[in-house]
């Protein structure tokens, strides 16, 4: 659980923001961070002094200075661009009225950066909008999906990563030096302890996710897993990353704030540089799409519990239920189908589809995920 290892000001940042959210249930927050509810709820008490107050043990030194001057003030937007280069005016002023350290307007901030030489001409006419579209509450959608491999001294490291489509709140960023099913599900189970479940999960084509114009055999060993916890999968439509747009644009922001021109020993020291910058996207950079807030303000952590057992599988009374052999084989009215290799053992519901005579609906759980044409099968012989 390299990721799960927060500071203890992370933590209090998190938790804070999510129990503040309208209908949130504090004391299952609580078991979830990890803390009792007298420090939670001591957390949130502060929190009605600003959230400054919550970050740090409290002392005498006094939060604000009123008398601070335009010198001073100046230099505020300095170290920040310093510590965040890729911000812009409208960032920065969002931030230090935030920290309670000035009253800027975003003109006056990019103002300074100019003067600066901190914004070329370039760096201006690159800054496009997007165009964005939200699930309308958190929880309703998940996206998934590794950033491009890059390398550290120890050897390739992949980026994996988890955006909450309505909040964009990020679940999930790990550096992992495998793509495989069992690396991707150790994690998930992290989150979905945390976080909770997801209505739905959308990933691109491709292990270990599946792909969807395998037909059946578009239910990966991971799908599969996720579908049992009652989880939605769906998939990226082909050479279209854009379905994942926030996803991308997320990924494009971590590969400028984070990655480029850094070179890193192993996969513990990109984790670290990760686990910061997540921190700083989710509770402290405004985003302009949620009109200049942070994610963390617009998530509340899902009602839906992580199982530690997974159920039985059930199907309707009606269905016709076939266990899958090997290779992932079943027999269906005379014929030999393949549905997915990694349903080896488990049963499947079969059902007729409405309305289309000889035509049967195939379901593992809840999903839908292919269709017996007896007619086409009869006429290919």
């Amino acid at each position: 659980m390299v990721w799960m290892e927060k500071s203890t000001v992370s933590l209090r940042q998190e938790f804070v923001l999510l129990a503040s959210q309208e209908g949130a249930n504090k004391r299952e927050l609580c078991r979830r961070f990890g803390i009792s509810p007298k420090t939670g709820y001591k957390w949130l008490a502060r929190a009605s002094d600003g959230l400054q107050a919550v970050l740090t043990d409290r002392s005498r030194r006094p939060h604000t200075s009123p008398a601070r001057s335009p010198e001073t003030t100046e230099q505020a937007v300095l170290a920040l661009r310093g510590e965040h280069p890729a911000w812009g005016g409208r960032k920065i002023a969002r931030r230090l009225a935030d920290l309670g350290q000035a009253q800027l307007a975003p003109s006056t901030v990019t103002h300074i950066l100019h003067r600066h030489g901190l914004i070329t001409p370039q760096a201006s006419r690159a800054a496009q909008p997007w165009q964005r579209f939200e699930h309308d509450a958190p929880n309703s959608l998940w996206q998934i999906d590794f950033k491009g491999h890059f390398a550290t001294i120890a050897g390739r490291c992949h980026g994996l990563t988890l955006l909450d489509d309505h909040s964009r709140f990020n679940l999930l960023l790990g550096a992992l030096s495998r793509t495989d099913a069992a690396s991707v599900q150790a994690r998930l189970i992290e989150v979905f302890r945390l976080y909770g479940l997801p209505l739905r999960i959308n990933a691109d084509n491709g292990a270990p996710w599946g792909s969807p114009s395998a037909g059946g055999r578009s239910l990966s060993e991971l799908a599969i897993w996720l579908i049992r916890l009652g989880v939605r999968v769906s998939f990226s439509a082909p050479y279209h990353p854009q379905t994942n747009g926030k996803l991308e644009r997320f990924h494009r922001s971590l590969g400028v704030e984070v990655i480029a021109g850094q070179h890193f020993r192993d996969h513990a020291s990109v984790q670290c540089a990760f686990d910061a910058w997540r921190q700083t996207y989710n509770c402290e950079r405004p985003h302009e799409a949620l009109q200049m807030t942070v994610p963390a303000q617009h998530y509340r952590a899902s009602i839906l519990g992580y199982p530690e057992h997974l159920k039985e599988i059930e199907y309707p009374s009606t269905d016709i239920v076939v266990t899958v052999g090997w290779n992932g084989f079943i027999r269906f009215r005379g014929h030999t189908l393949r549905t997915s290799t990694a349903l080896h053992r488990l049963p499947i519901g079969i059902r007729p589809h409405l309305g289309r005579d000889g035509v049967h609906d195939v379901y593992f759980c809840h999903q839908l995920f292919m269709q017996i044409d007896l007619h086409a099968l009869r006429a290919g012989g």
